[in-house]
């Protein structure tokens, strides 16, 4: 099996495996912390199967896109993954005349990257205000689950909600032991050191959303849940939904006196580096329900950089359009702008989350 990584300046990790026999590639699958959007879940697997078989035949990508419209890939896009392929068989022998190792032709499906978001018309206060007290969700701190029993509950509350069932809900979490969440599309194998993860007590567990592994220790992060009807991002692109499922936190964070900004797509920075991140996922209309969507954000409170480095694996075109060397040098823990500790900050994003609706 060979892999090849490609990640756009400002974008999201695409890798691609490819498996190789007599140095002709036969089949080959993708996996990265992009997210795709649009379509339902089945049809979301098949459009990035598409895209693998596409790949050996030696198709143009924009077909693809063009047979899949309704589903897009968001942190990337046809060149990067056509980069990834050809790094991922370099050595093999490409250019024999066999269907399945022709040149690729062109294509000219350009998805837009996390640079562009900045670009967009920001929402404002006033937006998410009018928004968010026509939600009326409810808001509580959950107990401490373990992650396998976080990702259930996730699903089922989204589900619920998309169902109209349950109400739209803001939910802290706690944790109770130790984990590794991995982004729906990355590779755990590639991602996490499995063996070093079980050494220290982490559990390893795969998300409903799509975005990047995060490292979690109880003490040590800050996660919450939006579960809200479709209604609520209504009428709204992907980038202004997530700055407005987290427009409250950035409120909180500023009357709270701390410095916090919205980054590309679904990254929350600090000037020193990148505090947390976001991932959501929407739910289709079922039963009575209107549909779902599920955003839910960690912080990081504080950084263990030993465990860190231990059980993530972070390849160096991951990290190559930064101005740094390591995923934690990139990293502000937002402990070091506050004397709080981390069950009093919970408290007040709790108090100031129920007290806007």
């Amino acid at each position: 099996m060979k892999r090849g990584e490609c990640k756009m300046p400002g974008g999201k990790l695409v890798a691609v495996n490819v498996r190789v026999d007599d140095d002709v590639p036969v089949e080959c699958a993708l996996d990265g912390d992009f997210f795709v959007v649009g379509g339902n879940e089945t049809q979301q697997t098949s459009f990035l199967k598409a895209i693998g078989d596409a790949l050996i035949d030696g198709e143009e990508l924009g077909s693809v896109f063009r047979t899949y419209s309704a589903i897009r890939l968001l942190g990337t896009d046809a060149k990067a993954i056509r980069t990834a392929y050809r790094r991922a068989v370099q050595g093999a022998k490409c250019d024999a005349p066999d269907a399945k190792n022709r040149s690729f032709r062109a294509s000219n499906t350009k998805v837009k990257t996390f640079d562009a978001y900045e670009t967009e018309s920001p929402l404002t206060l006033f937006d998410w205000r009018e928004r968010w007290q026509t939600l009326k969700p409810r808001v509580f701190i959950d107990e401490p689950r373990c992650a396998k029993d976080q990702m259930l509950l996730e699903e089922r509350f989204a589900r619920e909600v998309a169902c109209g069932v349950r109400p739209a809900t803001v939910r802290f979490w706690r944790w109770s032991r130790p984990a590794v969440v991995v982004g729906r599309f990355q590779s755990i194998a590639d991602e996490v050191d499995q063996v070093q993860a079980r050494r220290l007590g982490f559990d390893v567990v795969r998300r409903p959303t799509g975005g990047g592994a995060m490292l979690v220790e109880p003490e040590r992060v800050i996660t919450y849940s939006l579960y809200a009807p479709l209604d609520f991002v209504a009428g709204l692109s992907v980038a202004q939904s997530y700055r407005l499922c987290d427009a409250w936190l950035l409120a909180a964070f500023k009357q709270l006196g701390l410095d916090a900004h919205f980054s590309g797509l679904n990254d929350i920075a600090s000037q020193r580096g990148k505090i947390g991140g976001s991932a959501q996922r929407r739910y289709p209309s079922r039963q009575s329900g209107g549909g779902a969507v599920l955003h839910h954000t960690m912080l990081d409170w504080d950084v263990h950089a030993d465990i860190m480095t231990k059980v993530l694996k972070v390849s160096k075109e991951k990290l190559s359009d930064k101005a740094v060397r390591s995923s934690v040098k990139r990293v502000d823990a937002l402990s070091r702008q506050t004397d709080r500790n981390q069950s009093t900050m919970i408290g007040s994003l709790f108090d100031f989350v129920s007290s806007s609706i």
